[in-house]
């Protein structure tokens, strides 16, 4: 009975098959009907066309789906390679770790950073901040990405957003959690930058508290115990003149910097011939040398130099350079300020003197705004302690470097180098 169903279902389905055909040949038989023809004949013909239509073989056959295969399992180590290639041409410390926390790979910034993991080794190897130790732990256990802000002593402070997450493999039989991403974006410059705008506004409020003390000191005497004293009221106006000019230049400092800083990002494209550059400094400059009894020495090559710059500003750093050689070199009687153009060799300008020179601890802090390294000496000459702020930011507009090299006792050379 079975086998009876089973030859009935295959007639059906190629009954199904040949349907086309089948009507067709209908069809025709009832057309030769129509026209008269031996109907005996036409029978016979009919079954002899529905006869080969169900024996011949079908002109297409569904190939039947073949078997699944069995997934091939992901090799570990080629996954690690794929994703590792990816991670190598980020500037961005990165590891990938494992549920045990070892370290299976580290991208060539991670290994500057924190040196080379040993193959295997667990991350308190290199990293023993418990808070991130911790989070490494509280992720793995949860799977839920994470991240905290760490800072580095050695060899120098640096201090990182460390965020770890999981990494999901769709399309492999690797379960996710089993590796770990675990990257440190270095914001040591956004955090040198906030201290550095909270130690500004502390130093100019500072600056300006003292002149401006001063000189309502001044006022209240002149108008009460000196208030018929003309001599003293001579002598203390001259002060308080000295203290608002003092003032004005930090308040004209200040501004020039701000107005460094809005175009910062925008090199000049301007030619500029540093040889009567330097010659129109040293003129405007040689009657404070005359006060100081210094004398300022060029020594200029004979043909032209250009740098690419703005003139208005490269005036400003050579004066300020050759005016604090003068006035703290005054020791020493003589600036020397030499412009170099060697062959194949980077443009220079050194300003040299010979006086006490600076002690090494202050050399790196020369350029931050209102350092000095003797707050009275710079005060009694009348310094504001951001000429040397304001050419830094000059010459990194001008994509050029500040080069100081000092010994105490025999002087100090500020190189530019454009």
């Amino acid at each position: 009975m079975e086998d009876e169903w089973s030859f009935l279902r295959k007639l059906a389905a190629r009954l199904r098959q040949e349907t086309a055909i089948l009507i067709l040949a209908t069809l025709i038989a009832i057309l030769a009907l129509v026209e008269g023809i031996n109907t005996g004949v036409v029978f016979w013909i009919w079954v002899v066309v529905m006869s080969v239509a169900l024996i011949r073989r079908p002109l297409v056959e569904k190939a039947a789906p073949p078997p699944a295969a069995d997934p091939v399992p992901t090799d570990r180590e080629v996954l690690l390679r794929t994703v590792f290639s990816g991670l190598a041409a980020l500037d961005v410390p990165v590891l990938i770790i494992d549920r045990e926390a070892s370290v299976l790979v580290q991208n060539a910034a991670a290994d500057k950073a924190f040196g080379a993991f040993p193959p295997g080794a667990h991350i308190s190897a290199k990293l023993r901040s418990p808070g991130v130790l911790d989070m490494v732990r509280e992720t793995i256990t949860t799977n839920a990405p994470n991240q905290i802000e760490h800072s580095e002593r050695l060899p120098s402070e640096r201090v990182y957003i460390v965020r770890i997450a999981p990494i999901d493999l769709p399309e492999t039989d690797i379960e996710p959690g089993t590796f770990f991403v675990l990257s440190f974006r270095d914001i040591s410059e956004l955090r040198h930058i906030d201290r550095m705008r909270s130690d500004f506004v502390a130093n100019a409020s500072h600056e300006l508290r003292t002149p401006l003390a001063s000189l309502r000191g001044f006022i209240e005497t002149i108008q009460g115990p000196a208030k018929a004293d003309p001599k003293a009221q001579q002598r203390f106006l001259g002060i308080m003149f000295d203290q608002t000019t003092r003032m004005s230049r930090l308040v004209d400092d200040l501004l020039s910097l701000s107005r460094l800083e809005l175009k910062s990002h925008i090199a000049p494209d301007q030619k500029v011939d540093l040889v009567p550059l330097l010659g129109h400094v040293r003129d405007a400059l040689l009657p404070l040398a005359g006060d100081l009894d210094v004398t300022i020495n060029l020594h200029l090559p004979p043909a032209k130099v250009e740098v690419l710059g703005d003139r208005d500003e490269l005036v400003q750093v050579f004066e300020n350079l050759i005016e604090n050689a003068c006035k703290y070199g005054q020791e020493g009687k003589v600036v020397e300020v030499s412009l170099l153009n060697e062959p194949g060799q980077a443009v220079e300008v050194v300003v040299s003197d010979r006086g006490p020179g600076i002690p090494a601890e202050h050399v790196p802090r020369l350029t931050e705004r209102f350092y000095r390294v003797n707050v009275e000496d710079s005060r009694s000459k009348k310094g504001t302690g951001l000429g040397l702020a304001i050419v830094k930011h000059i010459l990194t507009r001008h994509r050029a470097r500040l080069i100081v090299k000092s010994e105490v006792g025999k002087g100090t050379d500020f190189t530019v180098r454009f």
